[in-house]
């Protein structure tokens, strides 16, 4: 193995802004544990693209080896000894997840291929395309990669965010819109991990309460009693007017300071007087006391319109060595 012990890891150099990847040079992992094999891929980088190489024989060694010196992408064989490239993948991706990994695949490993792409991979080579096809598959991930960490970098420069959102009656958006949510928080470092999942609890909770309950006016009671009818009931209502043409309303204010979510359905409302109190353990197995005890519990300040179609919600950023 060969390496640089001054190099910084692309998490380093994003955090420290870092001039362009040109300054400062690309370095490869290259994972194989047939020395012909992964001399030949090191070679093709090198003399393809300019990009320094570092090499390891196995998973394992990998692994070590990228505590000590990061790179920037690891290319790696997919039928090693000790540890394969699917579980290679598996690890980089919880112990690195900035870092890219391509994979090189030979006949009779496609099922650990496809595996592996499902588990993160950025991209494959067939070892017998290395020569024609690993250049520019690496360059095109290295791009990618570049990409997610520039936004990422200006996302950190992010002082406020007030932003406006109008989502359609489909949980898939509620999902995306929480990834994006909690990306920006993480950007901002406005709570620890801890505060971050539980604001996103919280407004998850909310925004399926806007949807199935609001726009959708499913009752939390069909849920207690028959979980499948209670979907079978939505899934109808989502195509049926006047319900499929609700909207669910979101207004995100974001600051050093802290956050508040104001989340709007077209429903009919409710008394919010009217629900037992969540925070009583006599109801907590009650229906609707779940969602609305995790909002109470986790956001510093929560109030409804008169309506009962509105909630907002803020979460005010700890203050320093709290």
């Amino acid at each position: 193995m060969t390496g640089d012990a001054n190099m910084r890891s692309p998490e380093e150099n994003a955090s420290k802004g870092a001039a362009p990847e040109t300054a400062w040079g690309t370095t490869v992992l290259v994972v194989d544990d047939v020395p012909v094999d992964r001399r030949k891929a090191g070679g093709l980088i090198e003399h393809g693209l300019g990009w320094k190489v570092i090499y390891a024989d196995q998973g394992r060694a990998a692994l070590a080896l990228m505590e000590h010196q990061l790179p920037h992408l690891v290319l790696t064989d997919l039928q090693m000894p000790e540890m394969d490239g699917l579980e290679l993948v598996e690890a980089v991706r919880l112990q690195h997840p900035l870092v890219p990994v391509v994979l090189m695949t030979a006949h009779g490993s496609e099922d650990i291929a496809l595996q592996a792409l499902q588990k993160g991979a950025a991209s494959y080579v067939p070892k017998k395309n290395l020569a024609r096809a690993l250049t520019s598959t690496l360059e095109q991930v290295r791009k990618a990669s570049v990409a997610v960490l520039h936004h990422q970098r200006l996302l950190a420069c992010t002082t406020f965010q007030d932003t406006g959102y109008l989502l359609d009656n489909d949980p898939s958006l509620i999902n995306a819109f929480l990834e994006v949510i909690k990306e920006v928080l993480n950007a901002m470092r406005l709570y620890d991990e801890t505060d971050r999942i539980r604001v996103t609890v919280a407004l998850e909770e909310a925004l399926l309460n806007a949807l199935y309950h609001g726009n959708l006016g499913v009752s939390s009671q069909l849920r207690q009693k028959d979980d499948r009818l209670f979907y079978q009931l939505v899934e109808e209502r989502r195509r049926l007017a006047p319900y499929r043409d609700r909207r669910i309303e979101v207004q995100t204010s974001l600051s050093r300071s802290g956050a508040t979510f104001l989340v709007r359905d077209e429903g009919s409302g409710f008394d919010p007087n009217s629900l037992p109190d969540p925070t009583d353990p006599a109801n907590l197995e009650q229906p609707g006391g779940r969602g609305l005890l995790l909002i109470r519990t986790f956001m510093d300040e929560v109030s409804h319109n008169a309506t009962g179609n509105q909630i907002t919600m803020t979460k005010r950023r700890p203050p320093p060595g709290a």
